[in-house]
């Protein structure tokens, strides 16, 4: 019988004498994800390891998917836990264990135990021999393979006991909310969205900012990225989309500046928006889905001169992953079908048919002093009349 889940991490483990902080940080995390779903929970850190104690109806399957969504876990295994830590209740549990999670016993198996609790009567290589032994009297069918076992029989000896053979990949990384909040520059295309997530995966928390164009991107394309909001909100928490009109802003750059430079001025001018809004939200820096040399935005050169704008910190966890490996991930996390959808973003909209790849910096601002006239008053407007949306 099941009684709750055992959640074990990795990287939080080497933080020392701040730990505790990291580690309350992945249980409020674990109570947020948990607290959706039925039954009750109660979540408690134990020597190293969080145990989700659970109580009423609840489904193991719905909770094992919606702990491998928390940033932080790096495993999980439904467990029996026992009070009574005498060597015959912690056997007898231990078989009757068995014989609630496998139909049959046709299999190798291997024990292995942790013993937290050093004065236990047996350590962890004799807990490994007596239990072995015990099965296999208990269960004629099983056969011992310390190489390659079908199944691994784990028992911790902490404050309780734990019994466990079922062990469910996390995600890993850090708790959401460790390290700050940062905003997130979210197109329709299939890196972005990646990016939220890998850097939500450090413990990041994030807004997000889209550009739209209107009536050259469609409603369509709106609704779009907002499902990509939703669909990477399940790992990064709550997100607040800020859609910005771009529409007059664009069409002024279009019109006064050299068309082989409109990407590189166009995205310096959202990086300026952006960087209000990450501001206003107590963001730490601002976040792309850029990769080096991907297009012509994107070679070392250009990202100088978008990044000549910012006053904030750009991180670009994508910044040296092939265009295949942000494919598998968006296919891991859900959101590349999505991003595949053909409405066009405005940055693909007006993309000079020969861009410069290599922008000076210098030239690029030169350029920007055509736009004086009108700019300041067109991106206050912008911003004035943001529309907000909360994704959860």
């Amino acid at each position: 019988m099941v009684q709750g889940f055992l959640i074990k991490y990795a990287e939080i483990g080497i933080k020392g004498k701040n730990r505790y902080k990291f580690e309350n940080a992945l249980c409020e995390q674990i109570r947020i994800k948990l607290k959706v779903l039925a039954g009750e929970y109660i979540v408690e850190r134990e020597q190293g390891r969080i145990y989700v104690e659970a109580a009423g109806d609840f489904d193991a399957d719905e909770v094992i998917e919606n702990l491998q969504r928390v940033f932080g876990i790096a495993a999980i295994s439904p467990v029996e836990v026992l009070e009574d830590k005498s060597w015959d209740a912690v056997t007898k549990a231990a078989g009757d264990f068995i014989e609630t999670q496998y139909r049959d016993y046709d299999f190798s198996f291997k024990v292995k135990a942790k013993r937290s609790d050093k004065h236990y009567k047996y350590t962890s290589p004799e807990i490994c021999m007596e239990m072995g032994a015990y099965l296999l009297e208990r269960f004629s069918e099983l056969k011992v393979d310390v190489h390659d076992p079908d199944v691994y029989i784990w028992v911790e000896v902490r404050d309780k006991v734990y019994i466990y053979s079922k062990v469910y990949s996390g995600i890993g990384g850090m708790p959401l909310g460790t390290a700050g909040k940062a905003m997130l520059l979210l197109s329709g295309g299939i890196d972005s969205p990646v990016a939220g997530y890998m850097i939500s995966k450090r413990g990041v928390m994030i807004d997000a900012v889209y550009f739209h164009a209107p009536p050259y991107t469609s409603e369509r394309a709106k609704n779009k990225v907002v499902e990509l909001a939703q669909l990477i909100s399940r790992y990064t928490g709550r997100i607040r989309l800020h859609v910005v009109n771009f529409t007059d802003i664009q069409m002024y750059i279009y019109e006064k500046c050299p068309h082989d430079e409109l990407t590189i001025i166009m995205r310096r001018y959202m990086m300026r928006i952006a960087e209000k809004f990450a501001k206003d939200s107590k963001c730490l820096g601002l976040v792309t889905g850029e990769s080096i040399g991907q297009v012509a935005s994107q070679t070392m050169q250009s990202l100088a001169a978008t990044d000549d704008v910012c006053r904030m910190p750009v991180y670009r966890p994508l910044i040296a992953f092939d265009k295949q490996d942000i494919i598998n991930i968006a296919e891991k996390i859900g959101t590349y079908e999505t991003s595949i959808q053909p409405y066009e973003d405005c940055c693909t909209i007006f993309v000079a048919k020969h861009p410069v790849t290599k922008p000076i910096v210098d030239v690029i601002r030169r350029s920007e002093t055509k736009l004086e006239e009108k700019i300041d008053e067109m991106v206050k407007a912008a911003v004035e009349t943001v529309e907000i949306i909360e994704v959860n």
